[in-house]
């Protein structure tokens, strides 16, 4: 599994520099990355950009710049409008329906606008005393003049679990109830105030599926702006496979699988459905599959 690298520079140096949102907007040398309800314009497998002058009305922030110095911003609007929305090849999608359409610097930056998009526009009011905050860097905290309090975006850390048999042969994966048994995944939760991320991997097992492991080890993670995660992937061995059973509440099945029926299902051939080419945790399962089979699937997942 490839490990997410930083491909786009934040220029964070720049996000105190006075009057630098404005002076960006004034220039002809600048992309916008609209977002709009969580989702951003996506045309010919890329992210479309447009100009500051073709947006309106929106709240603003510095993503940062390309490799050849261009500038990218951030431009957060709710209500349509007729110049960002002319070209009707052009559609707005999630990161969860993008699949895996979009490169490694394309999902970088999505990832990274959605959530500070949402960041934007939950947080516009002091948690401590109500009022209403300014935004400051460039988008990237928020002061409280009655407090004198600086906030800033926040980021929750979340452990996604493949567990596989003693015998390294069979993946354990558990069918959510939001799904309706349609698709079975790695199991995950967030990380609990005083908890470890070993301690919490430990727990989230043996509540959702009944299974106490012998062996855990850290993967790979994964920034997911749902509302404001930061999902880190690990595997690890059961103790025994006979335990395996289901919460009943979050997750109504749990179910062994063998590496034939994953790959069968990686090439949507069912048994059952599988997560998005876009998330970890169907890199966590494609990662488990290739370790020990010599036929491929014809994708090849790289944790963004």
């Amino acid at each position: 599994m490839t490990i997410s690298r930083a491909l786009l520079d934040r220029a964070a140096h720049l996000r105190d520099v006075p009057g630098i949102l404005d002076a960006l907007r004034s220039s002809d040398e600048v992309e916008v990355i609209v977002v709009r309800e969580g989702r951003a314009r996506v045309a010919g497998g890329a992210l479309v950009t447009t100009s500051p002058s073709d947006v309106g009305e929106a709240q603003w922030a510095l993503l940062g710049r390309r490799a050849s110095g261009t500038p990218l911003l951030l431009a957060v609007t709710d209500p349509p409008s007729r110049s960002i929305d002319a070209a009707p090849a052009e559609t707005w999608l999630s990161l969860r329906e993008t699949g895996g359409m979009l490169d490694e610097l394309n999902t970088e930056i999505l990832v990274e606008a959605i959530a500070l998009a949402g960041w934007l526009r939950d947080a516009r009011f002091c948690p401590t005393c109500g009022l209403s905050m300014q935004v400051r860097q460039s988008g990237w905290s928020r002061w409280c003049a009655d407090c004198d309090r600086e906030h800033f975006p926040r980021t929750d850390p979340a452990v996604i679990v493949a567990v596989e048999s003693e015998d390294g042969e069979r993946l354990l994966l558990g069918a959510n109830a939001q799904w309706k048994g349609r698709m079975y995944s790695c199991f995950a939760g967030f990380v609990e105030a005083g908890e470890s991320l070993e301690t919490t991997v430990h727990r989230e097992i043996e509540e959702e599926a009944g299974v106490r492991l012998t062996d855990v080890r850290y993967i790979s993670s994964q920034a997911w702006p749902y509302p404001r995660s930061l999902m880190l992937g690990f595997r690890a061995t059961a103790g025994s496979d006979r335990n395996a059973r289901p919460d009943g509440e979050e997750i109504v099945d749990v179910r062994w699988f063998t590496r034939d029926e994953i790959g069968s299902a990686l090439a949507g051939d069912g048994p059952v459905g599988l997560p998005g080419s876009a998330s970890i945790a169907r890199a966590l399962i494609v990662d488990w599959y290739e370790e020990r089979t010599h036929a491929v699937p014809s994708e090849r997942i790289e944790s963004k």
